[in-house]
């Protein structure tokens, strides 16, 4: 896994710090901090209908993301039949939750979920939920992609314009790359709507919650790495046909004149851009690789 994350982002994966104590003043609240996106839900009515879409079966491994001052953790950790860890960068709640769940000590980990190496925490797989930064949402997406053979579920919330991005079918305005490579994965629900006054601060947007399952497709059957290349193309000129927008790739003259090619990115379905990158594939005499 490490060298995995060194040639995607050019960093070595991190070893996390699971903090056994806290040491610092004690704090009853933590501020939250804009620079870390954090909007801290307060509705506990909501917090418990997160949690209750996560369907954690009995033995299951959790990791739940910037858990903050616990709002979703104090029901996840009533389920005594999970095995649930967090990871948290906000030193501040990490010092909140030592504090207030003593009981957790041992499974806080303070670090980057983007950077941290994973399989340090769970080396076998698990489940995702929290309330996501609205800043690095699609950066966390991203990270559940490359863990996407581990990565059972993802119940989170996050900014209403990218759930319903990230949920839409084909031919939506709003479906788009992350839509496209998510749902190639996993199967997408959209659950609820959360108004902007649950949180503190309160952001300036609508959030949602969204669920995500793993599906039964365990490679795709083209290059993987080709398929990313052929639908960031497509979407990256989607007022383009996919004919004009895939100029860059250099299709040969017989994909080209393909009547598929006639459509713009947001039109085509996984399967149909699985099977375009195929024909490109073909042409190129490129065999199946991952991501």
């Amino acid at each position: 896994m490490k060298k995995i994350r060194y040639l995607l982002t050019g960093q070595p994966a991190v070893t996390p710090y699971i903090y056994p104590c806290m040491q610092r003043k004690p704090t009853n609240k933590v501020r939250p901090k804009k620079f870390l996106g954090q909007h801290f839900l307060h509705d506990e009515g909501i917090a418990k209908r997160i949690v209750d879409a996560l369907l954690p079966t009995p033995g299951e491994s959790v990791l739940e993301i910037g858990p903050g001052m616990g709002v979703l953790t104090k029901y996840l950790h009533a389920n005594t039949t999970i095995d649930l860890k967090l990871i948290e960068i906000d030193r501040d709640s990490v010092q909140y939750l030592g504090e207030h769940y003593p009981s957790l000590a041992g499974r806080v980990v303070s670090g980057d979920f983007l950077k941290v190496d994973l399989s340090t925490i769970f080396p076998g797989s698990f489940s995702i939920i929290g309330n996501f930064p609205y800043n690095i949402s699609s950066q966390i997406f991203f990270r559940v992609l490359e863990e996407r053979h581990r990565v059972r579920a993802v119940v989170c919330m996050l900014q209403k314009e990218v759930a319903d991005r990230i949920a839409e079918p084909p031919g939506s305005k709003t479906y788009g790359i992350l839509s496209v490579l998510l749902q190639a994965y996993y199967t997408i629900t959209y659950q609820f709507k959360v108004p902007p006054g649950v949180f503190t601060p309160p952001p300036k947007v609508m959030s949602a919650v969204i669920r995500l399952e793993r599906n039964q497709r365990q490679a795709l059957e083209c290059d993987e790495k080709l398929f990313v290349q052929v639908v960031k193309q497509g979407f990256n000129n989607r007022r383009k046909t996919l004919r004009n927008a895939l100029k860059p790739l250099s299709l040969p003259a017989e994909i080209s004149a393909l009547e598929l090619l006639d459509k713009r990115a947001e039109q085509l379905s996984v399967d149909q851009f699985v099977y375009l990158t195929q024909l490109i594939g073909q042409s190129r005499g490129a065999g199946n690789t991952g991501i």
